[in-house]
């Protein structure tokens, strides 16, 4: 699809008290019968857990929709007035609240698709509900990155995160004391919450097949992203993991990543529909995408193979 998407704001999925959770809907519409088969996306956010806004998601939510997903682009509540699980919570009830919508999909292809703290958000979402999922740089040993960097402070950024694209936000490589500062802060400073809200410790064969995505040098290590994958390869999940050279961080290497992600969500929703336990057969596990110096993917990986591979 080439059309430009219609975007529905500020529609309510579901509340926090009085507070509404709001979403956006991306959709460049079809024929009916196109439209009741197709896909669609829970699009969400980054932000350390603590800020960001579903309305910095028009570029991608737009290209989602453009390729043929009904794209929900969702807020969640943040840091430190919601800590851990809290985002979680309010992603799984957006997804369900989409399921049971009046929106034309295909009820049986939902996935979720997030970058930094949204990456994290959806490989939670995926466990939980055995739906495909999209992490680009996302976090997760989170007690593993606060135990590696216990000699630091934690520390906030100085960046205006309000003020700034999401492709502009931790492109200059490491801060671990800021990524500190950001896992502490989701757990609201109890550390006892860090292994529980740890993604990786709770792999879970349940879960849906992973494409993830990190650079080599970003602001999220890079032996994370691997660690997942490793994580989801014990318990049986299939999963791509793509490692891009230089500092770029989630949307910050969207035009290297899109490819490759969106060849991996057509490759799920090809397959098999998920179970009565939710979960989806998918046609490569534990694959490795190799990138050159400008970002383009290489060839997949061997099938079965949790290590990943970068062109010089």
């Amino acid at each position: 699809m080439t059309a430009q998407p219609t975007k529905t704001t500020d529609v309510e999925y579901g509340s926090a008290g009085p507070v509404p959770l709001l979403l956006d809907v991306y959709d460049c519409g079809g024929t009916p019968e196109e439209d009741a088969q197709r896909a669609a996306i829970i699009l969400i956010h980054g932000g350390g857990w603590f800020r960001g806004d579903k309305s910095k998601e028009l570029s991608l939510g737009s290209m989602l929709a453009c390729a043929g997903y009904l794209v929900f682009a969702v807020n969640y509540r943040e840091a430190p007035d919601a800590t851990f699980p809290a985002s979680r919570d309010d992603v799984l009830t957006a997804a369900e609240w989409a399921l049971a919508s009046d929106w034309a999909f295909d009820r049986s292809k939902l996935a979720f698709f997030g970058g930094s703290a949204g990456g994290n958000l959806s490989i939670e979402a995926s466990i939980a509900t055995g739906r495909p999922a999209v992490s680009w740089s996302g976090m997760f040993d989170l007690l593993g990155i606060v135990e590696a960097t216990d000699s630091l402070p934690a520390t906030p950024t100085s960046q205006d995160l309000d003020a700034m694209k999401s492709a502009d936000i931790n492109q200059t490589g490491r801060d671990d004391a800021f990524l500190r500062w950001t896992i502490l802060n989701e757990v609201g400073g109890d550390r006892s919450l860090l292994a529980q809200a740890s993604t990786s410790r709770h792999a879970s064969a349940k879960g849906g097949p992973v494409f993830l995505a990190n650079s080599l040098a970003e602001f999220v290590p890079v032996t994370d992203a691997s660690g997942m994958q490793a994580a989801l390869a014990a318990v049986g999940v299939p999963s791509t993991l793509q490692l891009i050279p230089g500092t770029r961080h989630a949307e910050g290497y969207t035009q290297a990543a899109i490819g490759p992600t969106l060849a991996f969500l057509r490759s799920v929703f090809e397959t098999d529909a998920p179970d009565a336990a939710g979960t989806t057969d998918a046609a490569v596990a534990g694959t490795a995408v190799a990138t050159d110096a400008a970002g383009t993917a290489g060839t997949p990986g061997a099938a079965g193979t949790a290590s990943a591979a970068v062109a010089s």
